[in-house]
């Protein structure tokens, strides 16, 4: 078969040989060796990879072209992920390109739209969610950070909580209450707080992998300035909504548990070939080989949802059922490579925390394993991904 035919046959063949020249070339190897470790990307990395995508134009493959973005279809971004996944690049920072960003593009002034729109594209400026609060989890209208007019200023007050990167970010889009009247999620507004404004405390909070990604946020007579505003007062549920409702469908998650199953995969081959002898090692290839078949399962739900979504007929539904069965499938992948480290290696865990030079595929293996029992909770419990299934199907 030509190259002509094939060409003809696959309309993004094309595509997908510039995408791993690009990612073979331009991704510098001791990034794509720190990712290959599983060990815990930080601004830093991320960084790096974003100035490269950022140089070529390839900053935002969700966004349109006339914001600085590539323009390209689910089909292309999808084919993006799993081409650089395959490669070990790091991911794409998610909370400026796939959250805030299409917020400030649907619902900015022209300005908030020159002032923020830049410096998420070039890498120089990070955000985190300020969402859910002690009391405002799953059920967010309940939220009662407030923000009261002073002036040309809102004046917040409060408390957020689970604030992923807030202690490198330096902008954070948060929800506050501007009003106590009428439905709850009437009150909520979307308010674009600098991190260095007076009156902001970040507390880490610990967490059982002991990386350092969550966070609380305390806001004491914090004043933004009323341009700072999303959309109008009272308009923040309807900016809220609008951003999970793009964040359910990931092209990024897919292509990424399959690489850690590749991974997992060629970790119990060395184990068998050079390791001490498993017992169970025929129990755990079974499992391998089921949860590589979940992969393929997931990619196809995701490329039928692309489809979906393409030609405007996505169920909520779907999209919430690949969530929550991604997270899970994530889950059962960590697993199996914990059960091959060995004990010998989770009793070592909180020793090995902060070792240099060395890396330990095994062990990071095992800090990925604890950091991944939040995935049936982040970004929407498996609970509430069930209540959406469930009033999608039958109507509840």
């Amino acid at each position: 078969m030509t190259q002509a035919t094939l060409t003809d046959a696959d309309p993004y063949a094309d595509f997908r040989a510039e995408l791993r020249q690009f990612a073979e070339q331009q991704c510098p190897e001791e990034l794509k060796q720190f990712v290959r470790s599983n060990q815990k990307i930080t601004r830093n990395e991320y960084r790096i990879w974003q100035e490269k995508l950022f140089a070529r134009g390839w900053a935002a493959p969700n966004w349109p072209v006339s914001q600085g973005g590539t323009g390209w279809d689910l089909q292309q971004r999808y084919l993006f992920e799993e081409i650089t996944a395959q490669a070990d690049c790091p991911p794409q920072y998610h909370h400026g390109l796939g959250h805030i960003g299409p917020v400030i593009l649907h619902f900015g002034t022209p300005e908030q739209k020159a002032r923020f729109l830049p410096r998420i594209l070039d890498g120089s400026e990070w955000w985190c969610q300020g969402y859910s609060e002690p009391g405002a989890g799953s059920d967010l209208a309940s939220l009662k950070t407030s923000a009261v007019r002073d002036g040309d200023h809102y004046v917040i007050n409060g408390q957020k909580i689970w604030t992923s990167h807030a202690q490198e970010a330096d902008m954070m889009y948060t929800l506050v209450r501007t009003s106590t009247e009428g439905r709850k999620q009437a009150g909520i507004s979307l308010l674009l707080v600098p991190m260095n404004t007076p009156g902001i405390e970040v507390r880490p909070i610990p967490t059982i992998d002991h990386w350092h990604h969550v966070n609380e946020v305390f806001l004491n007579d914090v004043r933004v300035p009323c341009e700072n505003l999303v959309g109008e007062e009272g308009g923040g549920w309807k900016c809220a909504k609008f951003l999970l409702d793009r964040e359910r469908l990931s092209p990024a998650t897919v292509p990424r548990l399959a690489r850690l199953a590749e991974q997992v995969e060629q970790l119990l081959a060395e184990r068998r070939g050079s390791g001490p002898a498993l017992p169970s090692h025929h129990v755990l290839q079974e499992r391998l080989y089921l949860v590589q078949a979940g992969v393929k399962g997931a990619r196809e739900m995701l490329l039928s949802a692309i489809q979906e979504e393409m030609q405007g007929t996505l169920a909520a539904s779907k999209s919430s059922a690949l969530k929550l069965f991604c997270s899970e499938l994530s889950q059962q992948i960590i697993g199996i490579a914990l059960d091959i480290a060995g004990n010998e290696y989770a009793s070592r865990l909180v020793e090995g925390v902060g070792a240099t030079g060395d890396v330990d595929l095994q062990r990071e293996l095992v800090h990925t394993y604890l950091f991944y029992r939040s995935r049936t909770i982040a970004g929407g419990t498996s609970e509430v991904q069930k209540n959406v299934i469930a009033r999608d199907l039958f109507g509840a």
